[in-house]
């Protein structure tokens, strides 16, 4: 599925599976080339997309063989030429067979989703998802949110082609009955003129939209005292955002945590504690298992910092055609490594502060990135910010640098970087200074879930320096 969020999607999705079919969701700003590649690498033997962008899809289709009466169209686009059916036209209709159901065999192996990761390193991996995954997930929401009633009416603008808006809203929404309002992509101002014309109750979110509600002046034109709370995952979400948001708007904000491999969720933060554990994940779903572990991969007791490994029904059954992967994620008693470290307090409370690649290694020190983007955010000329390691030769070590988004009218100078590097300094150790200094830019780039990408800032980081030395 090629495609942004659309009304006809779950048609698409449930169709699929009732006939046996696995779907794998694709990213819509793909490129002929990404597109051609999950085609390829998932085996995909049609591919649903809409008209805006079936030329993409054509060329695509044709790299990788796959026949052009293989590609049909969903939402309220129709082809003038009559070349691509819409979906609507398929099955019984059209003359063509329909033979009904099928039953699955064995839930827990047979494959619901292939879901491709966003490939920070490398190209991406199929991540393999079976019916068992995504029902268990779906129900562990369900028994840790009873606050979510049929009367709740929700907002769907985060991406049904990533498995947070996929399993979040696209299921939970169908499944509890609620009234789901679908916005084909995010956009501020229509984010917050649907909360008032549908009187949306619940939103989640990912840290750039509560970054927009806490500090974009278009919020107050609209009334949005009809959301009585947010979740907010897919990227670490600071004290600091959660104070300022509640500050303007009132609006308690919870957290929750989980990845792809995990379909999605993991943790989520009780709606009764979203203040007294502000910058906590949550604790843990029910049905599963979780721990720390240290670099030798030995459990690290409550309050120490580890990796976070966890264990159940919604954990996937590896990578796609990939065994080398599969064996480095998932241990020999079925704990998927996340990748990403934190703590839990003793009353079974869960933190993540970073992900173990995005870690900042000043001398030896570990710096989080989020932690200082956190304290960036908090000041008040700062509109958005992202924070990473650039290798400081003459100290020998790693260094943190700040890219950061000025507020509308503000004078970028030496005066404004000064100001904030000794603003950083007077919040944080002294090993977390900011000693690659600050870089002012237009946007930090963003995933469609809301992950910085830091990648891109690498290589921006690294063309500027290129070009500064060979001026020398």
């Amino acid at each position: 599925m090629y495609t942004p969020n659309s009304i006809d999607t779950p048609a698409i999705v449930w169709g699929t599976h009732f006939a046996g079919g696995i779907v794998s969701p694709a990213n819509p700003g793909y490129t002929v080339d990404e597109l051609a590649f999950q085609l390829q690498n998932s085996g995909a033997k049609a591919l649903a997309t809409h008209l805006p962008l079936i030329e993409n899809a054509r060329k695509a289709a044709r790299k990788v063989g796959l026949p052009e009466d293989r590609i049909i169209l969903l939402g309220d686009g129709k082809d003038a030429t009559s070349q691509f059916r819409h979906f609507t036209s398929l099955g019984e209709r059209s003359g063509l067979p329909c033979n009904g159901r099928v039953e699955l065999t064995n839930p827990a192996k047979e494959l619901a989703f292939l879901a491709y990761s966003s490939g920070t390193t490398g190209l991406p991996k199929g991540v393999m998802l079976t019916h068992r995954n995504l029902v268990s997930n779906i129900l562990m929401g369900v028994a840790a949110n009873s606050s979510i009633t049929s009367e709740d009416r929700l907002l769907a603008f985060l991406p049904f082609y990533h498995i947070y808006g996929l399993t979040g809203l696209l299921h939970q929404s169908l499944y509890r009955g609620l009234t789901c309002i679908v916005m084909e992509k995010f956009d501020l101002q229509q984010f917050c003129e649907l909360v008032q014309q549908h009187k949306i109750t619940y939103s989640y979110v990912v840290p750039p939209v509560v970054l927009g509600l806490s500090k974009h002046p278009i919020v107050d034109k609209y009334d949005l005292s009809s959301l009585r709370m947010m979740t907010s995952a897919a990227a670490p979400l600071t004290k600091e955002l959660v104070h300022a948001a509640y500050k303007r708007l009132r609006i308690p904000i919870t957290q929750a945590f989980g990845l792809s491999e995990t379909s999605p969720s993991t943790h989520v933060q009780p709606q009764e504690l979203w203040e007294s554990t502000v910058g906590s994940v949550g604790r843990l779903l029910s049905n599963q298992t979780a721990k720390y572990v240290s670099v030798d991969e030995r459990e690290v007791p409550v309050g120490e910092v580890g990796e976070l490994w966890v264990k159940g029904p919604n954990v996937f059954a590896g990578y796609w055609k990939n065994e080398k992967a599969t064996a480095n994620a998932l241990t020999s008693d079925g704990y998927f490594k996340t990748g990403d470290i934190g703590y839990q307090d003793k009353d079974g409370n869960f933190y993540i502060t970073d992900r173990i690649k995005e870690l900042i290694k000043y001398k030896g020190f570990q710096v989080p990135p989020a932690e200082l983007e956190g304290v960036l955010l908090s000041h008040d000329k700062i509109n958005d910010v992202a924070v990473l390691g650039i290798q400081r030769d003459d100290l020998a070590t790693e260094v943190p640098i700040a890219y950061v988004v000025p507020r509308p009218g503000i004078t970028v100078d030496p005066q404004l970087e000064k100001e904030i590097v000794d603003f950083v300094a007077s919040k944080v150790a002294n090993h977390k200074r900011l000693r690659g200094g600050v870089k002012f830019i237009e946007e930090i780039p963003k995933s469609a879930a809301g992950k910085i990408l830091r990648r891109v800032l690498r290589e921006k980081y690294q063309q500027e320096e290129n070009k500064r030395t060979s001026k020398l």
